[in-house]
């Protein structure tokens, strides 16, 4: 493959990364109880949360919680974390894809928050579930081109307001199975934060570098995952089967630039455990090296990469060598190698 679908970087460093728990568990035994009545009424068994998706439970943020205060705090535990001032930040980029209203963008309240300066360029990147990666990308070719020194990329993610109004459609008693289905895939998801300070890797020897990477896109699958706050509609196994499909396009474009064939850690896009098991099976890739949080947080969107990231970070050392990989609706995809 031609053009700019593979790259690699020079001089940037992952400093932190960072997750922020949303504090209250809603199990899947619970939304099966709330729809107990729909599943009798469609001949299907409760449970399919956990014994298809393999979700336990997720998190949700309490009401007064915003999209932008857990990036914010994601974000605030990342600089801290870093140990880079705030007013160092040259750039600041919010990935979400939940977002309270249209504008001004989520990226100026987080900006707020954190108390960064005026001269901190900030605004909002949404590409569905790869943004964050796409956040660091556009990240790291500013910092590579000189242009800034640090950048902060935050996530804000919640699955409350979706998850209710899903459960209080799905009671309606006209509700169907061809219904239930469709909106499945809304109830896996997950509520929660992550962010990530990136800097100059020539002046920070303790960072972890960024190497470089990959994307691809199949925007012909654009209608088979549709939603908003308050309503998403899947193709489940058609978007599995697609992703899958883009997924093996992606690595093999890949493998003309860089050998992931023996990576330390494989750290993917959290859906589901039959996504995580396709992918893996599809690759070839050892899913004992597949750190999984979706059991117990869900699909936490753009920050379900980062997030995971974070969480199994205690176990990486020097030299390890790290894959992140995303798929996005619409569809597009990422990998990006890190060497930790």
């Amino acid at each position: 493959m031609t053009g700019n679908a593979t790259y690699r970087y020079l001089d940037t460093a992952v400093l932190s990364v960072t997750a922020a728990d949303a504090p209250i568990v809603v199990t899947s035994a619970e939304i099966d109880d709330q729809l107990a009545g729909s599943y009798e009424r469609t001949d299907l068994r409760p449970g399919m949360l956990e014994s298809l998706a393999g979700i336990s439970e997720r998190r949700w943020w309490p009401e007064d919680v915003t999209f932008a205060d857990a990036a914010a705090m994601a974000g605030a535990k990342a600089l801290a974390e870093a140990g880079i001032d705030p007013s160092a930040i040259g750039l600041l980029i919010d990935t979400s894809v939940c977002r309270d209203h249209l504008e001004p963008s989520a990226s100026v309240d987080v900006h707020e928050q954190l108390g960064l300066p005026p001269s901190c360029l900030n605004f909002d990147l949404a590409n569905a579930c790869l943004g964050f990666l796409n956040g660091m990308q556009l990240a790291a070719m500013m910092i590579d081109s000189g242009q800034i020194e640090y950048a902060l990329v935050v996530d804000g993610e919640g699955s409350r307001r979706p998850q209710e109004a899903t459960i209080e459609r799905l009671q309606r008693p006209d509700v169907t199975k061809k219904d239930i289905l469709d909106n499945f895939a809304t109830l896996t998801l997950g509520s929660g934060g992550a962010a990530m300070v990136l800097g100059r890797a020539s002046t920070h020897q303790e960072g972890h570098r960024f190497v470089g990477g990959v994307a691809r896109a199949a925007t012909q699958h654009n209608r088979l995952c549709v939603g908003d706050l308050d309503r998403m509609t899947t193709d489940s196994r058609g978007l599995l089967e697609a992703g899958v499909e883009l997924a093996l396009d992606t690595w093999r474009d890949a493998s003309t630039e860089f050998d992931w064939t023996d990576l330390d850690a494989y750290v993917i896009h959290q859906v589901s455990k039959v996504h995580t098991a396709a992918i893996t099976s599809s690759l070839g890739i050892d899913p004992a090296r597949t750190p999984v949080v979706f059991p117990t947080r869900g699909n936490v969107g753009p920050a379900s990469i980062p997030f995971t990231l974070a969480m199994n970070a205690a176990g990486y050392v020097s030299g390890d060598r790290i894959g992140c990989m995303g798929i996005g609706s619409g569809l597009n995809a990422a990998v990006i190698e890190i060497a930790w």
